[in-house]
């Protein structure tokens, strides 16, 4: 059971990689603050249970976690520097002519990077491949992939949806990031129904909350478990929840930086 003192703890943690992402975004002048925001607790739940190994990231009995919403990869740089991959330095880098820290990840120019993402709806395909090809080996390892809810306006997310339950892919796990990026295409409502009708095995849990994130990763199922991580655009600053859309692709000025700054320092996260 997680403690208070713990979850205190925790809690500055996620706080200070989000002044992490307003930082390299004002440098660099890149990137999806909002949606980075939103996956901050998902990403870091699952590199902690996950099994892999920043020192050897080829090693063969690792397992799998894919970005497919690929415009949140400064999220997954600023995560995957705090469990060793690489410098955060290094990342400061991000968006600019010859950097490896590409807006969207490349995995042929970041360590530990899976899979190549950012053409949404295409890296839900791509776990269930890997998936499948870990269920013919017989081998133990896991895939987890988070999609957005906007992302799954793409029905190349639902053929993949089809195919991992047909195969029974219980190696596989979909996370969902519900933080209604959706408002502005196709309304999906009730999300977890729609997977259910697929024959997923559905979860719903507070997308910022680790732990119920973590809890749902260690329970197995006998087929694809799908994960409603209920999550907030822009999380922590009241200024981008308010103007979600103006905040889609922009990075903040130093004035602006400021500002979001003494909001994550007062929110009650």
């Amino acid at each position: 059971m997680e403690t208070y003192e713990n979850k205190k703890m925790m809690q500055t943690v996620f706080k200070n990689i989000r002044k992490d992402i307003l930082r390299i975004s004002e440098i660099s002048g890149h990137g999806h603050i909002p949606t980075c925001f939103s996956v901050v607790e998902t990403i870091y739940a699952f590199y902690e249970v996950m099994k892999h190994d920043s020192a050897n990231p080829s090693w063969e009995e690792r397992d799998i976690f894919i970005l497919s919403k690929g415009h949140a990869s400064l999220a997954q740089y600023v995560v995957m520097s705090k469990f060793g991959y690489f410098d955060l330095r290094d990342v400061e880098s991000f968006g600019s002519f010859k950097s490896r820290f590409g807006c969207h990840a490349n995995r042929l120019k970041v360590r530990g990077v899976e899979a190549s993402t950012g053409s949404l709806g295409h890296g839900i395909g791509l776990a269930v491949g890997v998936a499948l090809s870990f269920k013919i080996k017989k081998s133990d390892r896991r895939v987890v992939v988070v999609i957005g809810d906007g992302e799954s306006n793409e029905g190349s997310v639902w053929e993949a949806v089809m195919v991992a339950v047909n195969l029974k892919l219980n190696n596989l796990i979909i996370v969902y990031d519900n933080n209604m990026s959706h408002q502005r295409g196709l309304q999906i409502t009730n999300p977890g129904d729609r997977f259910k009708s697929f024959g997923a095995i559905v979860a719903e849990v507070d997308g910022h909350d680790v732990a119920q994130l973590k809890n749902e990763y260690i329970l197995r199922h006998d087929t694809v478990k799908v994960i409603i991580a209920n999550t907030i655009k822009g999380f922590g600053c009241k200024t981008m929840i308010s103007n979600q859309y103006e905040w889609h692709r922009r990075s903040p000025n130093k004035e602006e930086h400021e500002i979001l700054l003494k909001e994550l320092d007062e929110a009650a996260v």
